[in-house]
């Protein structure tokens, strides 16, 4: 299954070229409205999610960025075992691999995560986000999805003997 790795690959390039032009269009922390709930915001997550860590005096950018390394391996490794049938397993991984990698990228090169998509409701902002996170967002829902609903006909076709 790692045929959908070009998954992965699509996601990082759309998601290094949305923040490309964020960089290049937005100024940092002014909000352009496009939509009620929905503004484009320029930030820099030096942090994990919800900027969890961001304040940690810097060794999250190395340490993020070997977690983020190790577990795009792992998961690769995960991918490689699927078999065919696991369609929606493998897209879950192909969109989290893609997604880690994209804000690796970022960590390296600019010690920081861009984030730009700013949803809220009257006065409270969710906290910002980008392509990568909705990617690994979706793909860790897959996963739960088909943990919790998928592959049960398997199981049931081998307790019934029907392999």
């Amino acid at each position: 299954m790692l045929r959908w790795l070009w998954l992965s690959t699509l996601l990082v390039a759309l998601d290094q070229a949305s923040k490309w032009l964020a960089l290049e269009r937005l100024a940092p922390y002014e909000a352009l409205p496009l939509v009620p709930g929905f503004n484009l915001t320029l930030m820099f997550n030096t942090g994990a999610a919800f900027s969890f860590l961001s304040n940690a005096g810097g060794w999250q950018r190395w340490g993020l960025s070997l977690l983020a390394l190790v577990l795009s391996v792992a998961l690769t490794f995960w991918l490689r075992r699927l078999s065919r049938a696991e369609v929606v397993s493998a897209v879950g991984l192909a969109l989290i691999i893609g997604g880690a990698i994209g804000n690796l990228w970022d960590r390296l090169v600019y010690g920081y995560v861009v984030d730009f998509i700013d949803l809220y409701v009257a006065d409270w902002h969710w906290p910002a986000f980008n392509l990568a996170d909705s990617a690994i967002t979706v793909g860790a829902a897959l996963l739960v999805w088909e943990g919790l609903f998928g592959g049960h006909k398997a199981d049931d076709q081998k307790t019934n003997g029907q392999d």
